[in-house]
């Protein structure tokens, strides 16, 4: 295993960690008014005026449904990817479909990005397609998901590399 396969398969597993890191949290949306509430993927929390914190599992909108089926499977698409660079190590002609495999990840995780903010939309945010109200923010969360995004397409550059052939 070369040093840009090592790198790569390193960024890919901090992105692998990060998207796992951010569709578990419930930190997507975050807002002050009403008590703390913060929306995620897979819990809705809310803390009213000052008694203990209630989380629930929310029923997503459509959009947030697919948000979160795309999420999860660049992360299955990036687990594999980064199974794919170790095995790499012993058998090198697999490098061809870790890249592969790592951009349909990339793809996915692109739509999601794009899709999620259509949700805003929902009754619990009371915002639109694409805009917050003002008393409402994205959350650590999505913050991670933009950072997960950022590694795979270093990643890809990084395994783009490794693929040219040698002359």
């Amino acid at each position: 295993m070369d040093n840009l396969t090592a790198v790569s398969g390193i960024l890919f597993l901090v992105a692998d960690i990060f998207a796992i890191t951010s569709l578990s949290l419930p930190e997507w949306i975050v807002s002050d008014v009403n008590g703390n509430m913060r929306l995620g993927l897979t819990q809705h929390c809310q803390v009213i005026y000052g008694r203990p914190e209630i989380c629930t599992v929310p029923r997503l909108s459509l959009e947030w449904l697919l948000t979160r089926v795309l999420i999860s499977a660049g992360i299955l698409c990036l687990t594999i990817t980064c199974i794919l660079q170790v095995w790499s190590h012993w058998k090198r002609e697999v490098i061809k479909y870790s890249r592969w495999i790592a951009f349909a990840a990339m793809t996915l995780f692109c739509l999601a990005a794009v899709i999620f903010p259509v949700g805003f939309a929902i009754e619990e945010i009371g915002g639109q397609p694409y805009k917050l109200p003002n008393q409402t923010q994205v959350g650590t969360s999505y913050v991670l998901f933009i950072l997960a995004i950022f590694f795979t397409v270093v990643s890809e550059l990084f395994a783009g590399k490794v693929c040219l052939p040698m002359f």
